[in-house]
């Protein structure tokens, strides 16, 4: 017995080295590079952005196959990438976390056979999966292989994709093919200062295109934020980059089968606001800021923007309302006039077909004039991507919430969550304008030649205009056919929604039998 006992410890201590082993399994040199570049090791970042003590940790003792070019030498427990699961506020999410100190946390095949590994347990338990990138890419040394791992990651980010919540944070370099996994997740979020995304880098460009450009003006957080959209979040450092996708997940549901998070809330559903009544300038050119009417209707004026510096004249992000998580979009007037175009267009239509996948209600804000004109416009494809919009709204079956706060105008009205593409509840402000457009406009369009003709085409154009807005630049000629259900007050609107959402909560809406439609990409 005694002799099974040593055994036994023995065991033990051989397992607790090979642990240790795996832990720091990066050389001095390495992790120092790592700390003075102001980064956290792939352990410690799981640690911040877990609950504490809930990390547990999968295929520790992995290393990878024999390779030929001077790999033998070396095969480190757990080759490049910490994998496992824990939970973030209690919730249960899976994980994995690329270790930049290890062969620059380049792919290779056991490395891939990690990431999928988790990616299938989250898909099978309905977990969601957080992956943080910090890699240098492929690892020549195993040439095909590693691509195949690639791809099998791949494949995986799009079987999962509108089952579970897949959220990438990018906080180290992420070049090439690498990319395409954080674009095929639902969120991405990046570091400013450490982190860059593209396709070729910046020595490529040059060679190809000859502008000479650094990494940050290429891929870094601030390029992908504001100029290509890439990038849903950006953060100063990386603990606020974690605590913001711990914040973000709150929003969102466990998998496609459950309803958005419920929190009791502290503030009171029947609060009305009469800051709002005054909120809608008396010309209808001036602007106003739309997050303000957002930040007075949700529950303690919180409000998590997505894409808060990409096609700044639309509004996306998440908020609750009586506890309940829902997306919010709304125009917005303080850019460009609310007008809706490409980028505006693409970044609302990705966010609401998101929330329709993930069950989380739509509340959408209406002040649009139209779409933007001008050949870049057009040439761009804006018919094309304006349908994107179209398309997603007609297509969510969640429940959809709708406030006309002032203009509707044209073929915009009906992009924007109207009746007519479904939604649930439509409301106006008595400041609302639905028209096929503004009064002068058409004014100038149905009476030009009246105008013409005229002995005093100004005073006449005034008459003309004061009879158009009284007729049409309202929303009782819209409410007069059901368009819109209600007129309200603007200090009501949050009352007003949160009874419509809990009506609407129960609502089934069944599909046609289709593999699926075909939106205009």
């Amino acid at each position: 017995m005694a002799d099974a006992h040593d055994t036994t410890e023995a065991k033990l201590r051989w397992l607790e080295e090979l642990s240790a082993e795996a832990r720091h399994a990066a050389s001095e040199k390495q992790v120092a590079r790592q700390r003075e570049r102001g980064k956290l090791l792939a352990r410690e970042r799981l640690e911040k952005l877990l609950d504490p003590g809930s990390f547990v940790e999968l295929d520790r003792f992995v290393r990878h196959r024999e390779a030929e070019f001077g790999m033998r030498e070396r095969r480190p427990w757990g080759d490049a990438v910490v994998t496992g699961y824990g939970t973030i506020f209690g919730r249960t999410v899976f994980v994995f976390s690329q270790d930049f100190t290890i062969f620059g946390g380049s792919l290779s095949e056991v490395f891939a056979e990690k990431v999928c590994k988790v990616m299938d347990l989250a898909v099978k338990f309905g977990c969601p999966v957080i992956g943080i990138n910090d890699s240098g890419g492929a690892r020549i040394q195993e040439g095909v292989v590693s691509l195949a791992g690639y791809a099998e990651i791949f494949w995986r980010n799009v079987q999962a994709s509108g089952v579970i919540p897949q959220i990438s944070l990018v906080m180290g370099p992420c070049a090439g093919g690498a990319v395409y996994s954080p674009a095929m997740t639902d969120f991405v979020l990046m570091v400013e200062g450490t982190s860059y995304m593209f396709i070729t880098g910046p020595d490529v460009v040059k060679t190809v295109t000859g502008e000479d450009v650094s990494f940050e003006e290429l891929g870094g957080a601030a390029a992908h934020a504001t100029k290509s959209g890439v990038a849903h979040f950006t953060a100063s450092d990386e603990e606020t980059c974690l605590e913001e996708a711990r914040y973000l997940l709150s929003f969102l549901p466990q998998n496609n089968l459950e309803p958005a998070p419920y929190a009791p809330p502290a503030d009171p559903v029947e609060r009305e606001d009469e800051s709002l009544d005054a909120i809608v300038p008396d010309s209808p050119n001036k602007p106003y800021d739309m997050k303000h009417v957002i930040e007075r209707v949700f529950d303690d004026g919180e409000f998590l923007e997505v894409q808060s510096h990409w096609a700044e004249n639309i509004v996306c992000g998440f908020a609750r309302l009586g506890g309940h998580s829902v997306g919010v979009v709304g125009n917005q007037p303080g850019a460009l006039a609310g007008v809706l175009d490409i980028d505006a267009s693409v970044k609302a239509a990705r966010f609401v077909r998101t929330c329709d996948a993930f069950n989380i209600p739509l509340v959408t804000f209406v002040d649009v004039p139209g779409f933007l004109p001008g050949t870049a416009q057009e040439w761009g494809g804006i018919i094309r991507h304006g349908a994107k919009l179209l398309y997603a709204y007609s297509e969510a079956t969640v429940p959809k919430l709708t406030v006309i706060t002032r203009k509707a105008y044209g073929g915009a009205y009906d992009v924007m969550s109207s009746k007519h593409v479904r939604a649930d509840f439509n409301v106006a402000w008595p400041t609302a304008e639905v028209a096929v457009m503004g009064p002068e406009g058409a004014v100038n369009i149905v009476f030009r030649h009246e105008l013409e003709a005229s002995d005093d085409p100004d005073a006449r154009r005034s008459e003309l205009i004061a009879d158009y807005k009284e007729r049409f630049a309202n929303p009782y000629t819209a409410a007069e056919r059901g368009y819109v259900d209600d007129v309200i007050e603007p200090r009501r609107t949050r009352r007003v929604l949160f009874s419509a959402l809990e009506t609407a909560l129960s609502k089934r809406e069944p599909k046609p039998k289709r593999k699926h439609g075909n939106i205009p990409l």
